[in-house]
Parts: C-alpha cells; sequence; structure tokens
C-alpha cells in the first residue's frame, strides 16, 4: 500500500494557508487512499470525485463523504474493529459545511493503517 501519514492539523493549515488548494489535493488523496485500504480500487477516483464535486455544486460532495464513511466502517469490520456511525456523521458534517472536519477524521483512520514505524 502507498499510504502515507499526514498530520492533520497540518494538511488543515496549509489548506486555509493555500486558500483550499492543499485541500483539493487532499480530497483526491484522500478517496484514492480510501479506495487502497478498502480494496475498492476500481471505485471512482479522487480526481473523478472531486470534479464531479465542482459540478454538481458539492451535491456529489455530501454523497461522497456517505460512501467514504461507509467505506471506512466496512474497513474497520473486516480490521476487527467495531464499526461507527461514519455514514452518517460524515454527511451531517458535510451538510453543515464541515468537510474539512470530515477529511481530518479519514485522515485520522487511514493513519491508523500505516505499518508500526
Amino acid at each position: 500500500m502507498n499510504l502515507k501519514q499526514r498530520s492533520i492539523p497540518i494538511a488543515i493549515l496549509l489548506s486555509i494557508i493555500t486558500c483550499g488548494i492543499y485541500g483539493i489535493y487532499w480530497f483526491i488523496v484522500i478517496t484514492n487512499e480510501v479506495n487502497q485500504v478498502t480494496g475498492n480500487q476500481n471505485d471512482t477516483s479522487g480526481g473523478v470525485c472531486f470534479l464531479l464535486s465542482l459540478i454538481t455544486c458539492n451535491i456529489y460532495g455530501i454523497y461522497w463523504a456517505y460512501k467514504m464513511g461507509d467505506k471506512l466502517d466496512n474497513a474497520r469490520a473486516k480490521n476487527g474493529v467495531a464499526p461507527g456511525s461514519f455514514p452518517v456523521l460524515f454527511l451531517i458534517l458535510n451538510l453543515f459545511g464541515l468537510s474539512i472536519v470530515t477529511m481530518g477524521i479519514m485522515q485520522n483512520e487511514l493513519n491508523k493503517y500505516l505499518p508500526a514505524a
């Protein structure tokens, strides 16, 4: 796997400092890494998800958040960790415009799949 450890506060700070440009990169990378962790490499790529979110004025972004939560819950279940309620949490956060919080939670989950150094 090609997962990369990312500091959530630094990713959020970079997203703010770069006026969202790093946030776009982070969105794309998180999507691809979630697909990788869950074994769904043939699912919609991060770039396509970003373009669909842009074209649909973030309506697809809300759907994306729900699906990412579902994928992460399934990955947790496969690894013997009790699944949470990520789909609902991510959906609510994105409905209220807090997608950066959603991405932070996703990154926290992805960081758990990295091998111990």
